[in-house]
């Protein structure tokens, strides 16, 4: 089983805990004072969503999560299950709304995302760093307002609501930062 070292946590990174795969959701290296330095982690777990915080000694190392990344298709949501299609051998997959997470505001039908396989089970998935989506609601924009002016909310199609300059208008798509849910641009589309 691989190991890692506390030295080499980053964001994102996924570890086994309690014999369940958890993914780094942040991480800092401390020294209380007295005795070992510490790391202080919060991690995610995998298949139920549950954030803790630990401490781990520094240099200590931890299991690395022996994990499969699987091509999948986002096919639906029925309301309590987002469901997925391997797009090698057309099975399909469906995940509980606390196994998708906070992906599910990035993702719409026909997309194409990473599925994670733990022990030849689908216990969540991954979607790429940035996101382009439309806006589907936002107060109309003023001609002669630039990206340095002011800002406005807008709510894309997936139901996300971010913060946009005010010369953005409904049907723009935008590109947008899967980690901290910011924009970042206006996309161009031909």
């Amino acid at each position: 089983m691989e190991m890692v070292d506390t030295r080499d946590f980053r964001k994102g990174l996924k570890i086994l805990h309690n014999g369940m795969p958890w993914s780094i959701v942040d991480f800092s290296h401390y020294n209380p004072g007295k005795g070992a330095s510490l790391t202080r982690i919060k991690i995610r777990n995998l298949k139920t969503g549950q954030v803790i915080e630990q401490n781990v000694k520094s240099g200590d190392k931890l299991p690395k999560a022996d994990l499969d990344y699987r091509k999948m298709q986002y096919l639906y949501a029925d309301g309590s299950e987002f469901h997925f299609m391997d797009t090698e051998n057309y099975e399909q997959v469906a995940l509980s709304e606390a196994e998708v997470g906070e992906a599910k505001l990035f993702i719409r039908e026909n997309d194409e995302i990473k599925g994670l396989f733990f022990e030849g089970a689908a216990i969540a998935i991954e979607v790429d760093t940035f996101a382009e989506l439309e806006v589907k609601e936002t107060q109309p924009g003023i001609k002669g307002d630039t990206a340095q002016g002011g800002t406005k909310p807008a709510t894309l199609e997936t139901g996300l609501v971010v913060t946009v300059p005010l010369h953005i208008n409904e049907g723009d798509v935008l590109k947008i930062d899967t980690r901290d849910h910011n924009y970042v641009e206006k996309v161009n589309k031909k």
